[in-house]
Formats: structure tokens, sequence, C-alpha cells
């Protein structure tokens, strides 16, 4: 926790990111080149066949929709229990990221439940609620535009990140709860042969590195703009 109010003074926070993003862009862009090299180059699956590719694409979008909004929901805590003075710009600036990996996870894998379900679309439980986490995306942004006092328009959007999570361990658990199309976790089990598992894990962390590197810059680039403000405003 000290870390994280360390971190809080936009002086401190533009010092460490300034450090922090070429190795986070470098590093995202050596994992999503090295993944897609070793996973298109990798042999048709016994069952999906090439289709299988897909996965590469569509399992580490679906992970970071779901990763971005739990930090949205972690920021949101922050700033309304203990007043972190970032932590709204950060929520605010990771939402059209993780929206984009939302719509980005729905595309895949539509593409992909076509060739192995004979359809783009079912109203599969999965499916359903991930579908459901894009309208919290999209809702959550139209919240802080709908309301022009900045205070007012971060604490409301804060408590509907937070009652948005409830439906994060909905998509987690949903083929467990319910009988579903989309299959279940492959990773942690073991189920994923390595020729399969080593691309997917850095494509993984190549999306999770590149998502460090734009939230970074959206934080910078609004800790500016409210500089700008307050200069104009003294003027």
């Amino acid at each position: 926790m000290n870390f994280l109010f360390r971190y809080a003074n936009p002086h401190e926070f533009m010092r460490l990111s300034g450090r922090l993003l070429p190795f986070t862009a470098i590093g995202g862009a050596l994992c999503v080149v090295a993944g897609l090299v070793l996973g298109f180059s990798a042999p048709p699956d016994y069952q999906q066949g090439r289709t299988v590719l897909i996965l590469f694409i569509h399992v580490p979008a679906a992970t970071m929709a779901m990763s971005v909004y739990g930090a949205i929901a972690l920021c949101s805590l922050l700033s309304l229990v203990w007043r972190h003075p970032l932590s709204d710009i950060a929520a605010r600036a990771a939402a059209p990221l993780g929206a984009l990996f939302t719509v980005l996870g729905l595309i895949t894998g539509s593409l992909w439940g076509k060739p192995m379900w004979g359809t783009y679309w079912v109203w599969d439980a999965r499916l359903t609620s991930f579908l459901l986490l894009l309208f919290i995306y999209l809702g959550y942004m139209a919240l802080w535009n709908a309301i022009e006092d900045e205070t007012r328009a971060a604490r409301a959007a804060a408590i509907l990140a937070l009652v948005g999570a409830v439906n994060l361990p909905v998509i987690k658990f949903s083929v467990e709860w319910w009988n579903t199309l989309h299959q279940g976790e492959s990773i942690v089990s073991g189920k994923l042969a390595p020729v399969f598992l080593t691309p997917l894990l850095l494509m993984m962390a190549g999306y999770g590195l590149l998502f460090v590197t734009l939230w970074m810059v959206r934080i910078r680039t609004a800790i500016l703009e409210r500089r700008a403000r307050n200069l104009m405003q003294a003027n």
C-alpha cells in the first residue's frame, strides 16, 4: 500500500513511468512477435485444424478484458476508500483499452465459434456475461462524460465500476456453474500441449506489457492536460 501512495504524486508517477515506458513497449512488442511466430508455425490441432490459431489472439484478449476491468475496480476502491490522487485518472484511462480488448475478444470468439459450433453466436453463459462486460465498459465511459463536475463523475463512475465487478466471477466460472458450449480452462489444468502453451503465454505477456505501456501513456497525457488546464485558469 505504501508503494501505491508513494507514486500517487503526479510528479513521481511521471518520473517512474518515463523510465519504464521503453522497457514495457519493447518487451511487449517482442513477446507478441515471438508469440505469433511460434504460434503460426505450430502444427494443426488434431480436432480444430488451423482454426486453433485464433487461440493466440482470442484468449489473451479475453484475459486482458477481465484483468483491465479488475484494475479499474481496484483503482475505484482506492479512490472511494483511500482517496488515492491518481486512482480516478488511472481508472478512466484504462476503460477504453479494456473495451477494445473486450471487442477483440468478442470478434475473435465469434470467428472461432463458427467452425466449432456452426454459428457465430449463441446466448451461452460465458458469451452473454462477456458481452455484458462490454456494456459495463461503455456505461462506465458514458457516465464519466455525462457528468460535468469531475469530482461527482469520478465518484459515480467508481461506484458503477465496483458494482460491475460482480460480473467478473460470473465470466470466470460460468463454464463450471452452467452447461455451456464454451470450453473450460485449459492452461492451469495442463490440457494444452506445450507447442500451443508457449506461444499463448508469450502473447498473454505481450498483451499485458502493451496494455501497461498504453495505460501509462494515457495517464501521463491526462496529467499533462490537467496541468495545462490549471495553468490556463491561473492566467
